[in-house]
């Protein structure tokens, strides 16, 4: 099992690092400070500045699309390799973007990749491959358990050469932001006499479309995330021409597994990002700050909770490697116990880091002056995003258990 790097791969993850630290973290704060000037829901000149120069920046280096792991369009990474790049550019809010690299857009690129039409490969997939347009995955509803996904139940009924889409979807991640052009969006074709996993369908929806009505943005822990945003959208009658479903009717969730797979694990390689930041920042304040006579380092049980967070860290990444080595196989079914083990480890692990982090700081760990308050926010949710823990806990105790019977579990 090799978990490791090529070496024509290792320089080129250093340039990454280099980039991360040199060229996008000492912009973090300048383009934070924009935000709520003006229109919320609009990039002001200066961020538009930050981000679009780091992005021109690091596609003129050859540092981009890293997350299409084939030579084609992309720099030819194994799932495996494009970990330890996830884990870099993880360890700003700004990194995956400035790379090509963000969700949702690498999940719906995968889905335009390899269901997209020639059609739809030019409209949407080509400026999202070259960061001009940004996009949304619309699942999630407000008034079912979208955790189990055979519950979505927005309308999708043909009519004629188009669909028209009735009903709600919520959490719906990037929607908000200006640059977002399209839809991917998980709906209901067929009725409850259909197999429960043949009754729903994906297709390709327009931003622009009338008839989509985005009635607010959700907040995170009090924050709106704007410009990017997660919004709840209202759709009623919007049509769709015929041609925009992917694959056809009933397929929905043969869709669903082959972009959800990769994009959990690209969360969790982020995640173990944060959580080397996080640990960073607490030894440097451990050995900085002093109380009582002494460095913090030295004081209470620091000692044993940063050695605590550098072996979960490891742990945690040898699970996401392990998982991302799963995938590389080729066999999806045998990856997804993996995908589902570190779908709950990376997230709580980094969370935990993050968390002993702020109390190292004490009160200014909570506040604007230090990035944890926003890690923590940030991995809290995604204890949630793509599957809360108890379901994917229920996955893997599922797969241990048909070891031992033959039951349907």
């Amino acid at each position: 099992m090799n978990l490791g790097l090529r070496a024509e791969n290792e320089a080129l993850l250093a340039r990454v690092r280099a980039f991360v630290r040199d060229e996008i973290m000492p912009l973090e704060a300048d383009y934070h400070a924009e935000i709520g000037k003006g229109d919320r829901w609009t990039y002001t000149d200066r961020q538009a500045e930050i981000l679009e120069g780091l992005k021109a920046q690091a596609k003129s280096q050859g540092l981009w699309n890293f997350w299409l792991t084939d030579a084609e369009g992309g720099a030819g990474l194994t799932t495996v390799e494009y970990a330890f790049f996830a884990e870099e550019m993880g360890r700003t809010p700004m990194g995956a973007e400035v790379f090509n690299c963000n969700a949702p857009d690498t999940g719906n690129m995968e889905v335009f990749v390899k269901y997209g039409t020639d059609e739809m490969k030019t409209r949407w997939l080509a400026p999202l491959m070259e960061g001009d347009i940004r996009s949304a995955y619309l699942m999630t509803e407000p008034d079912v358990a979208s955790s189990d996904a055979t519950n979505i139940s927005m309308s999708c009924a043909r009519d004629g050469d188009d669909y028209v889409l009735n009903g709600e979807k919520w959490w719906a991640t990037g929607a908000g932001d200006p640059r977002c052009a399209v839809y991917i969006v998980m709906v209901k074709t067929g009725g409850d006499d259909a197999p429960k996993h043949q009754r729903h369908s994906m297709i390709v929806v327009p931003a622009d479309s009338p008839g989509i009505e985005k009635l607010r943005p959700m907040q995170v822990y009090g924050a709106d995330d704007a410009p990017h945003g997660h919004m709840h959208i209202r759709y009623t009658d919007v049509r769709v021409p015929a041609e925009n479903m992917l694959l056809g009717e009933g397929r929905g969730f043969e869709i669903a597994q082959g972009r959800l797979g990769p994009g959990r694990i690209h969360h969790c390689m982020r995640a173990i990002g944060q959580a080397e930041a996080a640990l960073e920042l607490m030894c440097g304040r451990a050995l900085d700050r002093e109380a009582f006579g002494k460095p913090l380092a030295q004081l209470g049980a620091n000692y044993d909770i940063l050695a605590e967070a550098r072996m979960e860290i490891e742990q945690a990444r040898l699970l996401c490697l392990k998982a991302a080595w799963m995938m590389d196989k080729g066999d999806a079914r045998a990856a997804a116990p993996w995908i589902h083990q570190i779908k709950v480890v990376a997230p709580r692990v980094a969370l935990k880091v993050v968390d002993e982090a702020v109390q190292m700081f004490g009160a200014q760990g909570i506040s604007q002056d230090t990035p944890l308050a926003a890690m923590w926010t940030h991995l809290r949710t995604l204890r949630l995003a793509d599957g809360p823990d108890a379901v994917h806990r229920r996955q893997v105790a599922r797969a241990e258990l048909r070891r031992y019977t033959q039951a349907q579990l």
